[in-house]
């Protein structure tokens, strides 16, 4: 698949969803989540059947600066009510689709991870982070809230009181303090290649979606 939001690579039975853009900031715009839906249900539909016996572990990566720093802010402030509702269903058919991926979906996360960019690496089942990533969903200091399903997500991850205190005060959270309250399972010099070695020893095992 060719797309201006991603590119898809391949190393042995994995698949590597590497996201670009032409600032390097890889916002998750109207376009570029549609995008992904499409990428993500074609691999779990055309690829993995041609797999027949095993479906192909996924793996989300940025580049070192960026994973992602989420929804484009321009996008949201030109919804109106009822365009806002249906971005965040839009959103959420995103993170559903990653979240119950038939094969361990990994966020190799390098960088800023921020706002929707969060949702993303949340929806994932694993998150491996470099030393120089960075978290947080800002919103907050925006007037805004996620409806990607990070506010569900994350309590169950790193407890209800943690996650408010990151959703209210609109904190960044560096790797190190991610991995501490369980935001992130490894931090890695290179987490591609952790996740694609966490993935490949997932793969000989059975694999039993989180959601």
């Amino acid at each position: 698949m060719t797309s201006p939001f991603f590119r898809i690579e391949s190393d042995g039975p994995v698949c590597i969803l590497r996201l670009i853009s032409p600032d390097g900031t890889n916002r998750l715009t109207h376009a570029c989540v549609l995008a992904l839906t499409a990428a993500v249900n074609h691999l779990n539909d055309e690829l993995n059947d041609k797999m027949k016996k095993q479906p192909c572990p996924l793996i989300i990566a940025g580049n070192r600066q960026f994973f992602s720093v989420g929804a484009d802010l321009n996008e949201i402030a030109a919804l109106s009510g009822p365009e806002a509702y249906e971005f965040s269903v839009m959103g959420q058919t995103l993170m559903n689709a990653i979240a119950s991926y038939p094969a361990p979906a990994i966020a190799a996360v390098e960088g800023h991870c921020m706002g929707g960019g969060l949702d993303l690496a949340l929806a994932c089942h694993r998150r491996i982070a470099a030393p120089h990533a960075v978290f947080g969903h800002r919103g907050a200091a925006l007037g805004l809230m996620t409806g990607w399903g990070g506010t569900q997500r994350l309590p169950r991850l790193i407890g209800k009181g943690r996650a408010l205190e990151l959703f209210t005060a609109a904190e960044k959270v560096s790797a190190a303090r991610a991995q501490q309250i369980g935001l992130v399972d490894a931090i890695a010099d290179d987490p591609v290649a952790e996740a694609l070695r966490r993935a490949l020893n997932q793969r000989a095992r059975p694999f039993t979606s989180l959601v």
